[in-house]
């Protein structure tokens, strides 16, 4: 027996070491192979004020598991990375670090806040790539892309004159989502509905005539200063005869009629609901269908305008119902008040309350984008993983708005007309990620050889924000597909399936789990029966599960280390134990790849697993101890299979757990490579 060169395994000892080697060695930029077809991830670009979370780490698990794959098959590989300028979040951490200071962007200006901005993502923009390193993300970071550089600002301004000149791009004065503490509009998908206890308030109209009232019910009171109608179903007897008379609104002096309009439920409140055309999606439409007036009487900074009326002017929303009520309740106007649960629209940004307001801006027609869309995924050139998202894709755009692309912020790309202020929605420059990266709108090097991209891999809950308008604006701006493949992976939630958030305090902070368990434990973690599609409940039990198997490797080439001897393998005279072995790991090469081809990493991983832990280790190990206390031609045998069926393990593992595998390849000296520049075993 040789002496013990291994100490337990400590992953702070050796992955910076590993990375920086990789990195050195130039691996991670593509090999061009010559009529050999690329395999091309474009990185889903996290935003610069973010840090690493356990989504993060999903992400860039799944897609190095991806590249290292293929890279090991021998083809070129390119895995771009970046980040997103982030047009909303990123403003609003600068404009705490100037609150603190006491001081407003107002303050400093337009001119000099976004050099404040700027210095602030000189400073920090990168953390969140440092952070994916520590992962082992092999990434081409020479390649690496910001949405506002200026190549990527080219492409924003090309698209955008494109657009416009054919007539997809326009501006008009429409109802918006209005995120007051944002201060801009928002996207309809930026909306995010939570299902909240609130309260409905019966209200009674009086008849111009004075004889009798025409009872509503409302969750807001507060816009029925707004009113310019009330409205009911054509076929509902208890209002028929009404239909085509005069109210008088509550708390204004003004006459508004009584309509009748298939889209009323008669099932809600009374059958009777006050039309709101400037503060509610529905009544907007009811009120072009009527040619009703808008009345805004909330203004975009969340108060009420003067056209609610005196009294009302300047209040905050809050303020304004409680006082709208209070009067209602003096006149007798105010019948009763019902708990219930609604639906609430939120900034999916900063979770306000949304605020429906009539406001002009630019929208992208989305109709004549969505039919080739549509068609690319229905004859097959696109594919989704799982394949039921193509339903929800298709559903989507069957049904899909037009786009509000304006953003009424300093930080971002500035729509290019003259004399407007707004910037384009973030989304907006994201949706041209796969081909701007590359050089688009110039045919580059880059753009010919590496465009379209291979797969692109993100989660469900953006396939309307990001998947689809990447389709659309690809088929439209370059005239082909931008990835071949849609992998869409779940949400990670915690142990007990609650979404992960700061106010449950149920966040888990991958880079303290890297800390603790090391970076291939982590990646482990996050593999194990994680299927496509699929929300996967996750704990720090997990990674420490998984630091056992990724222990178990260590030890296993400790015993393989120890027991090396001085003999020359021999392949000769193999025992039935010896080939039984030899065959399995065959068998398991063809099943790994199969399931890596697939997609289905999961299973890949747990087959890897079963084979490493109970019929490598259980078995053949517990089998080659006798083996190699024989000494002589036996012994030489049971080396020379320990290492050969090792050697394909770590070949296989190496995608999944990278920096062990590479540690052990190199002190096994199992050849003068890297592992990560071997190929995949056959």
């Amino acid at each position: 027996m040789r002496t013990n060169k291994y100490s337990p395994y400590n992953p702070k000892e050796h992955e910076e070491k590993i990375y920086r080697l990789w990195e050195k060695s130039g691996v991670f930029k593509p090999k061009i192979r010559k009529g050999m077809k690329p395999f091309v991830i474009s990185m889903p670009p996290p935003n610069v004020t973010a840090k690493l979370h356990i989504g993060h780490g999903l992400v860039t698990t799944l897609e190095d598991i991806m590249i290292r794959y293929h890279r090991m098959k021998g083809e070129p590989v390119l895995w771009l990375p970046g980040t997103d300028h982030a047009g909303i979040a990123t403003q609003n951490v600068v404009e705490r670090e100037l609150a603190k200071e006491g001081k407003t962007k107002e303050d400093l200006g337009r001119e000099k806040f976004l050099r404040r901005i700027w210095q602030w993502v000189n400073k920090h923009g990168d953390e969140i790539l440092k952070q994916l390193k520590r992962l082992g993300a092999s990434a081409d970071w020479s390649r690496s892309r910001f949405t506002l550089d200026a190549g990527l600002s080219l492409a924003v301004k090309k698209a955008f004159d494109r657009l416009k000149k054919e007539g997809l791009v326009y501006r008009g004065e429409y109802l918006v989502n209005l995120c007051v503490r944002c201060g801009t509009a928002v996207a309809d998908d930026e909306v995010e509905y939570e299902e909240e206890k609130g309260k409905l308030w019966y209200l009674r109209y009086p008849l111009k005539s004075g004889r009798g009232f025409i009872e509503v019910a409302t969750t807001r009171p507060e816009t029925m200063l707004g009113d310019t109608a009330v409205a009911v179903h054509p076929t509902d007897k208890r209002y028929r005869k009404l239909i085509g008379r005069k109210l008088l609104l509550p708390l204004t002096k003004r006459e508004i009629p009584i309509i009748a309009d298939k889209v009323v439920d008669k099932g809600f409140g009374t059958g009777a609901v006050k039309v709101t055309p400037a503060h509610d999606k529905n009544d907007y439409e009811i009120g072009l269908r009527h040619n009703l007036p808008t009345v805004s009487v909330i203004g975009p900074n969340g108060r009420m305008t003067k056209e609610a009326g005196k009294g009302f002017a300047a209040l905050k929303v809050a303020e304004a119902r409680r006082l709208v009520l209070e009067r209602l309740r003096e006149k007798k106007l105010l019948v009763r008040e019902v708990e219930i649960t609604h639906s609430v629209g939120r900034c999916y940004r900063c979770k306000t309350p949304i605020e429906p307001q009539i406001s002009k801006q630019w929208f992208v027609k989305m109709k004549p984008l969505a039919g080739p869309a549509l068609k690319a995924v229905k004859e097959g050139r696109i594919k989704f993983i799982p394949k039921r998202f193509e339903k929800v894709y298709s559903h989507w755009l069957t049904n899909i708005r037009d786009w509000c692309i304006s953003r009424q912020i300093w930080w971002g790309h500035p729509i290019p007309v003259k004399g407007e202020k707004s910037v384009l929605d973030t989304w907006f420059s994201s949706a041209l990620w796969p081909f701007s990266t590359l050089g688009w709108p110039k045919e580059t090097p880059d753009y010919k050889r590496f465009f379209p991209t291979t797969v692109m891999e993100t989660g469900y809950d953006i396939i309307f924000f990001w998947v689809a308008r990447m389709i659309m604006m690809s088929l439209k701006l370059t005239g082909k597909v931008p990835f071949e493949t849609v992998y869409l992976h779940g949400l990670i939630r915690d142990e007990r399936g609650r979404k992960m958030s700061k106010s449950l305090g149920n966040v888990i902070d991958p880079t303290h789990l890297i800390d603790q368990y090391g970076a291939d434990a982590v990646r482990w973690s996050l593999i194990i029966g994680n299927t496509p599609g699929n929300d996967l409940n996750f704990s720090e039990e997990r990674a420490k599960s998984a630091r056992n198997f990724v222990n178990k490797l260590w030890n296993i080439a400790r015993f393989i280390e120890l027991n090396q001897g001085k003999t020359k393998e021999d392949q000769k005279n193999l025992s039935l134990k010896d080939k039984e072995i030899l065959k399995t790991t065959a068998g398991l090469v063809q099943e790994i790849g199969k399931q890596m081809e697939n997609f289905r990493f999961s299973l890949a991983a747990e087959k890897l697993y079963d084979f490493t832990w109970h019929t490598f280790a259980d078995k053949y190990i517990e089998t080659s101890k006798n083996q190699l206390a024989q000494g002589g031609e036996v012994a030489a045998r049971t080396r020379f299979v320990l290492r050969s069926v090792f050697a394909d393990l770590l070949r296989l593992l190496h995608p999944f757990t990278p920096f062990i595998t590479e540690i052990i390849w190199q002190k096994l000296k199992l050849s003068k490579e890297l592992l990560i520049a071997e190929r995949w075993p056959k």
